[in-house]
């Protein structure tokens, strides 16, 4: 998505300590393309090979002063290279004095110049996860994303099966809610994906044959989540006689989305059959396997070794 100057004023413009230092507001308009942000230091220096085009300029104490230690002429020339890229906009950090031929050259060509008062490092700090949230790959699915011992589950399944009445249980269980229904993910960093739902309809669950219900106001702030990372997709399925479902847990299945493999588990569903619980022995398992410990795995270990002298007795017998 695109983020325009303007809006990372108005959006940003108080938590980073921003005011606009051009005079003309044609600039606002500038759009900006990509989360990363870069100091032109080398730049102003006069190598500009590799120079990233595009990109939020910072220029922090060490540029300005070695603007401010150059003569008018070589000042000048320093300023017009960097503006002869195309920048969304200029941002000078610890509330430093902004050269005069930089504001002149500026307002000339269009580009906003702006000011914080942050120090050159906390504006980092603060400016990089909005700028990785606001382009960050994103997707909704439809399903429902609980919280359950800390590991983020999501339900997925066909409309009526029953995700939602799992996580209610889940919830009444003393789980969190965090999306119903729709499920919107983006991705974080590699391979980090964070599921919330919908601004409207957080915190509500359409349960068939009552309707609408605030799960906040039934079980308190405790039941809730705003957002969490998703680590287990839990495929509900009806139960086909003729299907062969894993029974031992050796083998791994997994799912893509925004190119991240998820684990995934499939819980065929018959009558009787606890399926809360079994959404807990999924989180627990999933935070046993994190902790380096695979029941499945070691299971199999040790009935190997059992048999192992039985193998190799069979293994000599030539008859």
């Amino acid at each position: 998505m695109n983020l325009t100057v303007g809006e990372l004023l108005e959006l940003r413009g108080e938590s980073l300590r921003l005011s606009l230092a051009t005079e003309s507001e044609r600039g606002l308009r500038r759009t900006i393309d990509e989360a990363e942000i870069s100091s032109p230091g080398l730049v102003l220096a006069g190598y500009t090979e590799r120079f990233p085009r595009g990109r939020i300029q910072v220029l922090g104490e060490t540029e300005v002063s070695f603007l401010f230690s150059l003569s008018e002429d070589l000042q000048r020339g320093a300023v017009e290279t960097l503006l002869s890229f195309d920048l969304p906009c200029v941002i000078v950090t610890k509330k430093l004095r902004v050269p005069a031929v930089l504001l002149e050259l500026a307002e000339r060509d269009g580009v906003p110049v702006i000011v914080s008062e942050l120090k050159t490092s906390e504006f980092y700090r603060r400016i990089n996860p909005f700028l990785n949230e606001q382009f960050a790959q994103r997707t909704h699915v439809h399903g429902s994303l609980a919280d359950v011992y800390g590991v983020g589950l999501l339900f997925v399944g066909r409309s009526g099966i029953g995700k939602s009445e799992c996580v209610l249980d889940l919830v009444e269980r003393g789980h969190r809610l965090v999306a119903d229904d729709v499920v919107h993910i983006t991705r974080q960093g590699h391979d980090v994906l964070i599921g919330r739902g919908h601004e409207l309809a957080r915190h509500h669950m359409e349960i068939r044959g009552i309707g609408i219900i605030d799960i906040r106001a039934l079980f308190g702030i405790r039941a809730i989540r705003q957002q969490k990372r998703i680590e287990v997709v839990v495929q509900l399925v009806e139960w086909q006689q003729q299907e062969a479902y894993d029974r031992t847990g050796l083998e791994d299945e997994h799912t893509v989305i925004l190119d991240v493999p998820i684990r995934k588990v499939t819980i065929p569903l018959n009558p009787g059959k606890n399926i809360t619980v079994i959404s807990e022995i999924v989180a627990m398992s999933h935070l046993l396997r994190y902790a380096g410990l695979n029941s499945a795995a070691e299971f199999d270990a040790r009935l190997r070794e059992a048999m192992a002298p039985v193998r190799e007795y069979l293994e000599e017998d030539y008859e």
